[in-house]
């Protein structure tokens, strides 16, 4: 006969996530509950904004990248509160949180209201059936309409079929900036406390099955260099001890044993070494290598697995390939299939987004898959960081076949355009293939679009959209579904510059071609056979020699060359340049440069490919 084990709620404790669109506030907001409650003391020197996000990319494109865990005490009652990543490209880390927590702060951003990374990581709350605090964020903004946001939120909650008592959620008119927190949006007040006071009242206390013995989920995985892998999760029941015997089952029943020899649990801006933990805490062990996000660590007399997590699969592909440029070696130190190897499975143990594989009859030919260009290029830009050379090639989308039916992944796509350059987005959309859905005024001067659109075919959508709107365009998206293949994937509209031979750059060659082109480089710049120059009038691609000096004669104009004047070349971002390219060019990454080339560099190997063809 089986043990009948009574549930009962933890009252010390709460868990909750915070989950938002890209840039509407939860760092900030972090930031000030820390500093409320006395989980923030740095040195004056030292103090910065969203102390949360670490990573140098995160700072720099201010947004949020990998989950992490704190905690604060409010009343003698500890929260521990995650900060969540609001690009739909994160979403691996946003799903593996959601599981581990009782509660969501949704942050909306009173000027903008919902957008697509909102009716991601919203959705993904209700279908786990979480009752979100709605927090109206950044009603200090100038011409922020609070109750605007507010009705917009209600409609979308309708729209992802919430049930009445989800659709029944707390509202709090929030300024993280400024930390402060109130039940009416005209009457700030002077701290958080009215936040605090309504996730004590709304948030469920964690549940836990009273006599069960030890079991926690694994959602996140850290490494160490001292300790190895690190297991972070909620305890779902029973207690752990530093030194205790500890099993690890996997989700195909494999059990891996093991013994807990660093315990950790997060407070503030530091993760502390305890000696004993409960159900409810939010934890990290250390003692199993072989642990994977999705395994359950539970007690070594009777190991009983946990229902594992389901994380949606990647979208979109990248081949990751030794550099072998011309210039490769000059900038970078990591070079070789075997070191993109070992950082790529380096990757692997704690990016549970990421897939990895070597392609076969290849010589140093990874495929690597995540769930977007950003989710990819975050890595690659890390790499070259690190001191990597490789080169990458045009982002391809995963197919998947579902009763006999070949599908892609498509995404909702909303942009917000001045209505001067509306006809003209509609219609650059209405050419890759995509769905209109709706159709709003924003203010005076703005149109929103909300489109479906195939993730094939939103490639390079972004460079098109900053040229069609003179940089005023903004565009956001989040992962759709999967739907039936339709049409052939977009292409540039315009052919490519290609260097005809090795040397610098002259100001002479460049004033020739700038007529018919957009350059690339500089003058002064060195080039090399094959690599990519500028961009063509003309759909075609064209062999020009950037390099060509003027020819020395006794017929000279004294001056004439000091009249030359040179447009500035397009400098591309990784993420700009892995768009541009087609299928038969790759990015060359190294620590210093970001260059275009062709796959061959030959160009009489390159037209002999073409005439077969």
């Amino acid at each position: 006969m089986s043990a009948v084990f009574e549930k009962n709620r933890r009252a010390d404790v709460r868990n909750i996530a915070i989950i938002a669109h890209v840039d509407h506030g939860k760092t900030t907001l972090v930031d000030a509950m820390l500093r409320q409650t006395g989980g923030f003391n740095v040195k004056p020197d030292a103090a910065q904004e969203c102390v949360l996000d670490s990573n140098p990319q995160e700072r720099e494109r201010g947004i949020t990248i990998l989950a992490k865990c704190t905690s604060v005490h409010y009343n003698d009652v500890r929260l521990n509160i995650v900060d969540t990543p609001g690009h739909a490209d994160f979403g691996s880390e946003v799903e593996r949180i959601l599981k581990m927590v009782d509660g969501v702060l949704l942050l909306v951003d009173a000027l903008d209201g919902p957008m697509p990374q909102t009716r991601f990581v919203l959705r993904k709350s209700l279908e786990l059936g979480l009752h979100p605090i709605v927090v109206i964020n950044k009603v200090d903004r100038p011409f922020a309409d609070p109750h605007k946001a507010l009705d917009a939120t209600f409609n979308l909650f309708i729209n992802l079929g919430a049930t009445d008592p989800q659709l029944d959620f707390p509202i709090i008119y929030a300024s993280g900036k400024d930390g402060w927190a109130s039940l009416d949006a005209k009457h700030p007040t002077s701290d958080l406390k009215p936040l605090f006071d309504t996730i004590l009242h709304n948030v469920p206390a964690p549940l836990y099955h009273e006599g069960k013995p030890f079991q926690m989920i694994t959602t996140i995985i850290d490494h160490n260099n001292y300790v190895g892998r690190i297991a972070i999760g909620r305890i779902a029941n029973g207690d752990i001890a530093l030194g205790q015997p500890i099993a690890l089952v996997k989700p195909d029943g494999k059990i891996h044993s093991g013994k807990v020899i660093k315990l950790f649990d997060f407070y503030g801006l530091t993760r502390r070494e305890i000696d004993k933990a409960t159900a409810g805490d939010i934890v990290g062990i250390a003692g199993i290598e072989e642990a994977q996000v999705g395994d359950t660590v539970t007690c070594a007399e009777n190991p009983e697995a946990l229902p594992p997590l389901d994380i949606d699969e990647p979208t979109i592909s990248i081949e990751f390939l030794v550099n072998n440029s011309p210039f490769c070696g000059q900038e970078g130190e990591f070079l070789t299939s075997r070191h993109l190897r070992e950082r790529l499975e380096q990757e692997l143990k704690t990016n549970v987004g990421l897939r990895i594989e070597e392609l076969d009859g290849t010589q140093g030919v990874f495929k690597v898959s995540g769930r977007g260009e950003l989710h990819l290029s975050v890595l690659i830009e890390t790499m070259r960081r690190e001191g990597f050379e490789l080169s990458v090639s045009r982002p391809e989308v995963i197919y998947k076949e579902e009763d006999g039916q070949t599908l892609e992944p498509a995404e909702y796509l909303v942009v917000d355009v001045e209505k001067d350059y509306q006809g003209a987005i509609i219609e650059s959309l209405g050419s890759r293939g995509a769905e209109l859905k709706n159709m709003a005024v924003e203010g005076d001067t703005l149109i929103r679009l909300e489109y479906i659109i195939t993730a094939r075919r939103l490639i390079g959508f972004k460079s098109d959209l900053l040229t069609k709107t003179k940089g005023t365009g903004l565009m956001h998206h989040s992962f759709h579904g999967y739907i039936p293949q339709s049409g052939n994937a977009s292409h540039r509209a315009s052919g490519v510059l290609v260097a005809k031979e090795r040397g610098s750059v002259t100001a002479y060659a460049l004033n020739t071609l700038q007529d018919r082109a957009q350059m690339f480089v500089a003058p002064g710049a060195e080039v090399y056979e094959g690599m990519i120059v500028g961009m063509n009038s003309r759909d075609n691609d064209m062999v020009v020699n950037p390099c060509k000096k003027k020819a020395l004669t006794n017929m000279r104009a004294a001056g004439s060359d000091d009249t030359i004047q040179l447009a500035p070349p397009k400098i591309f971002t990784l993420e700009q340049a892995i768009e541009f390219i087609e299928e038969d060019e790759l990015v060359e990454v190294t620590p210093k440069s970001i260059r275009l080339r062709k796959k061959e560099l030959m160009y009489t190997v390159r037209r002999r490919s073409e005439k077969d063809a």
